[in-house]
């Protein structure tokens, strides 16, 4: 293994363990209304991705992406659309929801292929079809079952796919990109904290020392994975890439199981199968994909 595959790893491994792990750190903090959280999350990132961009004299990078006046509408629905997968993760794991944010994010790269398909003309083989089905029958099953859409797990894999898309087409950096998205929801979010300071109602004088370290932190805990993932898709191959993207969904279920003691029946057992089946063949799709690559180039 090369240095760079190896660092690659170390990287990529960490910000998806990091990303699989965020629920503990939203939970230490469910005292704190969702919205006020996602108010203070996009504030503080915002300065932490300020400080960062300073330190790193990328400033040059910003101005390119707002000097497009299509790259900035492009920015300002791809705020739109971050902002909204980031309530609705927030909210759904301080109320007992961990296991459906699990669910929503083992179907977002299902749901970029559909897009992909639908919006970028890309063709869908036969194997990426049949993954597309049976995650499909995995909602069908579960409306069927619990008698109601799976609203938390497809609002967050419609809004990061869609997210993706919209990234994909701007092809801005993601460090950049994320300081112009935080810029756009900030306003709103700062006049939001402040009418809750002047109406008594913000959670800083309500928690306790360290929760209230936690909630200046969430900029870090926003950008850190983010930055992590950005060094490792530099040095590792996208099938690889592909792969690794499950850790943090698995370590979500996991936690949503055994440590939040979430329910998990039958037949939640079953949609999860279902879509596990089409992240399976999807997966395998990519595997084949890679052989057949390397082997071309051998030849």
């Amino acid at each position: 293994m090369n240095k760079d595959t190896h660092d690659g790893l170390f990287y990529a491994g960490g910000a998806f363990i990091l990303w699989g792990l965020l629920p503990i750190y939203w939970k230490a903090l469910e005292e704190v209304p969702s919205l006020e959280l996602l108010c203070n999350r996009i504030v503080w990132s915002l300065v932490f991705v300020a400080i960062l961009l300073s330190c790193k004299r990328s400033w040059a990078e910003v101005k390119t992406a707002l000097a497009d006046k299509k790259g900035k509408l492009l920015l300002t629905i791809s705020s739109c659309l971050i902002g909204l997968n980031w309530f609705i993760y927030i909210w759904a794991v301080n109320h007992g929801h961990v296991v459906d944010t699990s669910m929503g994010y083992y179907m977002t790269p299902l749901m970029n292929a559909l897009l992909g398909c639908v919006f970028m003309k890309e063709r869908l083989n036969r194997l990426q079809m049949v993954a597309i089905v049976l995650a499909a029958a995995g909602v069908a099953y579960s409306i069927i079952d619990y008698g109601h859409v799976p609203y938390i797990a497809l609002t967050l894999a419609v809004s990061f796919a869609f997210y993706g898309l919209v990234r994909k087409v701007m092809k801005v950096e993601s460090l950049p990109g994320l300081f112009v998205e935080t810029a756009v929801l900030a306003p709103a979010a700062a006049a939001y904290l402040l009418w809750l300071a002047f109406s008594g109602e913000i959670s800083v004088h309500k928690i306790s020392l360290f929760d209230n370290a936690l909630l200046f932190g969430a900029g870090a805990a926003t950008s850190l994975p983010l930055i992590f993932f950005a060094h490792g898709a530099r040095r590792l191959r996208l099938v690889t890439l592909g792969m690794m993207q499950y850790i943090a969904p698995t370590l979500a279920l996991m936690l949503g199981i055994f440590l939040y003691k979430e329910p998990f029946n039958a037949a939640r057992l079953v949609t999860f199968a279902f879509i596990w089946g089409g992240v399976a063949v999807y997966v395998a799709d990519g595997l084949n994909k890679n052989f057949k690559t390397k082997s071309q180039i051998n030849i």
